[in-house]
């Protein structure tokens, strides 16, 4: 299994976390984003900068994942994507998406997108913060125990 991560909007909170995961397991990772990001020094992490775009990282994650691998994104269409090509994902709150979940949270995102095309003020998610970052570490932590 190979790690991607979505790094166009990693919170800090989680460099940490992954950082970790990936000394102990030894876990080949890429972080892809259009511009420098980085979670710490790792041997097993590999860095990718794609061209300045809405969904250049996302297309470049798509491109690379084989089945089986894990990507951590909160991009809910690029989760769908990954999904599609039976591959993992979790966001950045510990959601691990599933064939049988990530349609509902698409169709959401996407009638909420309409509403604020619309003009409707939705205010958007709360703010990410500690109990955010022990969910996902929580989650993350559980998934590679069963791999």
């Amino acid at each position: 299994m190979t790690l991607f991560i979505d790094g166009d909007a990693f919170p800090n909170l989680l460099k940490p976390i992954a950082l970790k995961a990936i000394e102990r397991l030894q876990l080949k990772t890429y972080v892809i984003a259009n511009k420098r990001v980085s979670i710490g020094n790792s041997k097993y992490i590999e860095y990718l900068i794609v061209d300045a775009g809405a969904d250049e990282a996302d297309h470049k994650i798509v491109e690379m994942i084989e089945v089986g691998d894990l990507v951590i994104t909160a991009d809910i269409p690029l989760a769908d994507r990954i999904i599609s090509k039976e591959a993992h994902a979790i966001d950045h709150r510990g959601e691990l998406y599933s064939v049988e979940n990530v349609k509902q949270y698409l169709t959401m995102r996407n009638f909420m997108q309409e509403m604020r095309d619309a003009g409707e003020m939705t205010g958007g998610p709360k703010a990410f913060g500690e109990k955010d970052a022990r969910q996902f570490a929580n989650q993350f932590n559980a998934f590679l125990q069963k791999q």
